[in-house]
């Protein structure tokens, strides 16, 4: 009986590298696939909790929001922080400039004048905010994770870039308002507001740096509304396109 032998093809560097590629590129799109979900849970849970809240409670039920899920929407908003990282090691494509801008301003309201003053709080505002921000948040995380997976749903692409050119201008005055708000509480308290000691002979006196901070903040709108038109430009012609040829 003869032996027999079987001659097998041994892949060449260029198979190797490119099976390397695709391993990495399914470890990629997992890890934001995921990243995605976490995200779309936790604002899920506080869009759902404050409207089932509003329903057992109605109005009184605005004045405590922020103790019932400020602790999610802070884990919620520390965790966005992961985007400006992704942008800049080039695992996301999305544009830095206008992300970096909408991250920063959510954490500057948030900790810094919300999570800062206890009377600010409670406001209704806060509740209009946070509601915007989530609203906002659940379209976009179920857009992106249907884009991982190389889903193109049409209406869910146009609600997602038509929603968020209403609804973040809305967000934006929500934000002026809610540091307009703090601005009494700022100056009674002193929160922030430092003095330097002597040779220096300076102080900050935090209210001008929120009221200053409002100019930025109206004048990033202006460059993010231009941003997101551009965005649901190309994605709707890209959609559309798509869906001729199929």
């Amino acid at each position: 009986m003869k032996p027999h032998f079987e001659i097998r093809r041994v892949p060449s560097l260029k198979e190797h590298q490119h099976m390397r590629d695709q391993s990495s590129s399914f470890t990629v799109k997992t890890y934001l696939f995921v990243y995605d979900l976490m995200q779309f849970c936790g604002h899920s849970w506080i869009f759902t909790n404050m409207i089932i809240r509003y329903m057992s409670f109605g109005k009184d039920s605005l004045a405590d929001t922020f103790y019932s899920i400020g602790l999610v929407m802070r884990l919620c908003q520390l965790l966005s922080v992961l985007e400006i990282l992704h942008i800049l090691i080039g695992i996301d494509k999305s544009r830095l400039f206008p992300r970096f801008l909408q991250i920063t301003e959510r954490i500057i309201v948030l900790f810094v004048v919300i999570n800062s003053q206890e009377e600010v709080q409670g406001k209704y505002i806060v509740c209009v905010l946070f509601f915007l921000w989530n609203l906002l948040d659940m379209v976009r995380y179920t857009y992106n994770m249907l884009a991982r997976m190389e889903i193109q749903y049409l209406p869910l692409t146009w609600l997602n870039f038509s929603l968020c050119i209403l609804l973040y201008p809305l967000s934006v005055l929500a934000k002026a308002f809610v540091i307009c708000v703090s601005l009494p509480y700022f100056e009674t308290f002193g929160t922030y507001s430092v003095k330097l000691p002597f040779p220096f002979a300076f102080s900050v006196y935090f209210p001008y740096v929120l009221k200053m901070y409002l100019l930025v903040l109206f004048t990033g709108m202006c460059f993010i509304i231009r941003n997101l038109f551009s965005e649901r430009k190309a994605h709707l012609e890209t959609g559309n396109s798509k869906k001729k040829r199929s």
